[in-house]
Order: structure tokens, then C-alpha cells, then sequence
């Protein structure tokens, strides 16, 4: 089985519980300074809730302490490599380039290793190529929308689909929505859950087979047809 990626949408109505989508979401994309495949890079806002949701992802941002797993009061860890780091900082140059609004973040730490400060990025193109490519790092785009069909349209809008999050308090719009995300994976009111006995896999170009649950076995099962004539 093979993983490119998720680019996975986190979506946050209006009527959400704002406390917890917003804690969540923080911490579904700087967790491991984002370098998970089911990091929620892309968040959308109903646009009544998006500047009270833009303050305080940042607010998160801002106050999370990166360290090494020997510091004291670490919150998340530094990139994996050099490479990453310029990766990860060239996504965030040519954003800047192109006119997107950092919120907050978009620099390397001045210190050792491979600190990226979590950056949040507002005024996002959707064809600039840090919207639509998976950075794997602690880079989140903020962006608005009025109503589900936009909001289904704007999440759906990638290659990718391994998995995704609607906020929302309407559990028939919760499910409704559901039923339109193209991901493998939907998570409602909640985020990063994980149980072995649930199949892993996404659509598009995110993944092909899963992992876990019977369809995870059934990858590593070999298949015979015999055909007898008597």
C-alpha cells in the first residue's frame, strides 16, 4: 500500500463548538509540526465564525513551545530533515510571493534543528501550489465559505482524499456533508481517531488498499480461482 498524502479539510460551521474545533483543528495540523498524512492542512470556515476561528488558531500557534523530546514544556517536535525544512520554507516563500496573508509564522526558528514556528496563511489562492500540494509540515490555509455546497466543493477540490472533518452541532448536516467528502476517512465532531478494527484508506491519489479492519487482512490474503470441467 502506498501513501502520498491527504491534504485533508477540516470543516467548521457557524453553529459549531468553537472551543474544541478550534483546539482540534490546531492540533490536527501542528501536531509532529505536521508531518501526518491525515494533518488537517486545510481548514474552512462559514464565514460568520471565520476571523473568531482565524484568532484563535493563531492564538494556538503562537503559544505552542517546539523543543526537542529532552526540553521541558515541549509541545511539538522539528522537521525530519534539511531537506524538509527547505521544502516546507519553499512552499511558504513562494506563498508569500504570490500574495497570501501569514498570519502568523512563516520563518525558521533561530536556534538548533529543524524548527518551523506553526504558520497560519490566509488570502490563499486555490490554485497556488501550496493549497494544492502536500507540505508535511505545521502550514495551515484558512479560508471561508457560505454554505454546504461550497464548502463541499472547496474540500473536495484536490487530488487527494484520505480523510476529513466537518464541526458542526446539526448531525443531519453532519452526515449530509458526510456523505459528500470525498475521503476515506470522515470525522465528525471529533479528530485524528484511529481504531485497528476500522479500515484506513482514502480516495484518489491519496491511497490504494487499506490498512486495518477486514480489508487490511484481505491486502496480504492471496486469491485462487479453479476452474474443473467433469
Amino acid at each position: 500500500m502506498l501513501e502520498l498524502g491527504g491534504k485533508s479539510p477540516v470543516l467548521i460551521y457557524d453553529d459549531a463548538d468553537l472551543n474544541m474545533a478550534i483546539m482540534m483543528a490546531s492540533m490536527g495540523i501542528f501536531v509532529h509540526s505536521g508531518q501526518g498524512c491525515v494533518c488537517g492542512s486545510r481548514v474552512f470556515v462559514q464565514r460568520g465564525v471565520y476571523d473568531q476561528v482565524v484568532d484563535g488558531i493563531t492564538t494556538i500557534a503562537n503559544a505552542l513551545q517546539l523543543g526537542g523530546p529532552k526540553e521541558e514544556g515541549s509541545g511539538i517536535g522539528p522537521l525530519i530533515s534539511q531537506k524538509q525544512l527547505t521544502r516546507v520554507m519553499g512552499f511558504i516563500d513562494e506563498g508569500k510571493r504570490d500574495g497570501v496573508e501569514v498570519v502568523t509564522g512563516g520563518y525558521r526558528l533561530d536556534r538548533p534543528g529543524y524548527f518551523v514556528h506553526p504558520t497560519v496563511l490566509t488570502n490563499v489562492d486555490r490554485d497556488m501550489r501550496l493549497y494544492q500540494q502536500e507540505i508535511f509540515g505545521p502550514v495551515v490555509t484558512i479560508l471561508p465559505f457560505d454554505d454546504d455546497d461550497e464548502a463541499a466543493a472547496l474540500a473536495n477540490d484536490t487530488t487527494y482524499g484520505l480523510a476529513a472533518t466537518a464541526w458542526t452541532t446539526n448531525l443531519s448536516r453532519a452526515h449530509r456533508i458526510a456523505k459528500r467528502l470525498h475521503a476515506g476517512t470522515v470525522t465528525l465532531n471529533s479528530q485524528l481517531n484511529f481504531d485497528h478494527n476500522v479500515p484506513f484508506g482514502g480516495y484518489k491519489q491519496s491511497r490504494w488498499g487499506h490498512e486495518f479492519g477486514r480489508e487490511g487482512i484481505e491486502a496480504y490474503l492471496q486469491t485462487k480461482s479453479v476452474w474443473a470441467q467433469i
